[in-house]
């Protein structure tokens, strides 16, 4: 028997710089290869969509809140977007084709986890009884 594993969802984030040496015009067509792109794997419920990242942020924790994010992260991280696929090596496949790959960005991909959004469920997360 050779049933493949059921669909997961992937949260896939874009990552890094347009290559310097690398024309407006190349970039201009990548994106909108990326957008051609995109729209077909919509279409086919391979993908959803997400959304651009804009720079202005804060950064919340128990210290207060902060302007943010620092440089790196305005940097590095523009946007996410979400992937259906039998598993993490496909949802990789999948991304590889990403057009704007050729210029210099990357896309890191993660399997959602359904657990971590019950409160009720003791997963890796939860501390030890102690």
């Amino acid at each position: 028997m050779n049933a493949k594993a059921p669909l997961s969802e992937y949260l896939v984030i874009s990552r890094g710089h347009w290559d310097a040496s690398a024309s407006k015009e190349d970039i201009q067509r990548a994106i909108d290869e990326f957008y051609v792109w995109h729209e077909q794997l919509v279409a086919e419920g391979k993908m959803r969509r997400g959304s651009r990242l804009m720079k202005e942020g804060k950064l919340v924790s128990r210290r207060g809140a902060v302007d943010g994010p620092y440089s790196e992260a305005k940097e590095v991280v523009g946007g996410y977007w979400f992937v259906s696929a039998h598993s993490l090596e496909e949802a990789a496949q999948l991304l590889a084709q990403n057009p704007c790959l050729a210029y210099g960005l990357a896309n890191e991909v993660r399997q959602l986890d359904p657990e971590q959004c019950d409160a009720f469920a003791i997963t890796a997360e939860t501390p030890a009884a102690g």
